[in-house]
């Protein structure tokens, strides 16, 4: 990596540092009058929807860890990740709240871990925590949408920490809540840089392949076929709703569901505009979300994949069944 990069980046990590002090200190004062624990879910699963018209502080419990685990049948990795998962679970909240983030990194933890909410409020919103110690951000909820919250450390460990699992969706929805739909579903698209190795062996990161944009996998939900052996799940008639992510680091998405149209997509994740209908296939850049749905019509098993379909080998997609009676005014076998 060039050693001016390098400089930058651990220059930005300063300045972060340095912002982040007087945040805090703003956004020590704030409260809101309920107090509610997040329900922190782990993926594909998110939290339930928002129904309350006020305000409230909304606690947040996150652990950060290190584990080795499984990123295929044939191989394992070395995680970094919150909660024990990766993708980090989605945090629900909505704009007004104030929210507090309680992070916790494990005593046996190598490397201090931090989590930026920046994308969510008005300033910086960086929370870090060495191995065996505990700290608290609170900030203002002041952004609507879907938002990646991950994590900011200065280079050159940046880039192994957010591709090893330190990442998740954290959505700001509006007053009173999205409208509700039947079924809602959290999936991200990360990608693994690793070094090659036989079957069963631990495959360590690989920052040459990191630069060379020659990724070992790129998998929805953690692991290579994790919404493959446990497909998602629903019915004919129901509407199911996507919130999608993109952790990056070298590759857009072009999200699409096989066998059917996004009746609703809300790119970039802003709910703050109505969302484009009808939409094929959206584009979803490295460190951004989105947020899409559509009605089941027909029965089946439907394929979300990026369409950049050379990927699905190494992981990106998934199996949605739909279950239910089929509709021959739709279509037919002839």
């Amino acid at each position: 990596m060039p050693k001016s990069f390098l400089q930058n980046m651990r220059h930005a990590g300063v300045i972060s540092a340095l912002v982040m002090a007087p945040c805090l200190a703003i956004n020590a004062g704030l409260a809101s009058a309920e107090t509610i624990q997040a329900q922190l879910l782990k993926a594909p699963k998110a939290p339930p929807p928002i129904t309350r018209t006020q305000p409230a502080t909304v606690v947040v419990n996150l652990e950060a860890s290190e584990w080795e685990g499984l990123i295929s049948d044939d191989n394992r990795m070395e995680f970094w990740g919150i909660n024990g998962m990766v993708p980090a679970p989605m945090i629900r909240v909505m704009v007004g709240d104030t929210v507090e983030v309680n992070l916790k990194n494990k005593k046996d933890s190598k490397q201090s871990h931090n989590l930026d909410f920046g994308k969510a409020t008005d300033g910086a919103a960086l929370v870090s925590a060495e191995p065996g110690k505990e700290a608290k951000l609170t900030f203002k909820a002041t952004k609507q949408g879907l938002f990646v919250y991950q994590s900011s450390t200065a280079a050159p460990s940046n880039i192994q920490h957010l591709l090893s699992g330190m990442y998740g969706l954290i959505l700001v929805e509006p007053v009173g809540g999205l409208k509700p739909v039947q079924v809602e579903y959290y999936v991200m698209q990360s990608e693994f840089y690793l070094k090659d190795g036989k079957k069963n062996d631990t495959l360590p990161f690989a920052i040459d392949r990191v630069k060379a944009a020659d990724a070992s996998y790129i998998v929805h939900n953690g692991h290579m076929t994790a919404l493959v052996k446990v497909p998602l799940r629903s019915k004919v008639g129901e509407t199911t709703r996507w919130f999608y992510g993109n952790a990056g680091v070298n590759f857009e998405s072009s999200w699409h569901v096989i066998g059917e149209m996004l009746d609703r997509v809300w790119p970039g994740g802003d709910v703050s505009k109505a969302p484009l209908e009808s939409i094929q296939s959206t584009l979803v850049g490295t460190g951004e979300a989105t947020i899409g749905e559509f009605k089941g019509e027909m029965p089946g098993t439907f394929v979300s994949v990026d369409h950049s379909l050379f990927r699905t080998e190494k992981g990106a997609l998934g199996l949605l069944k739909i279950d239910g009676p089929t509709n021959a005014e739709l279509f037919k076998g002839l």
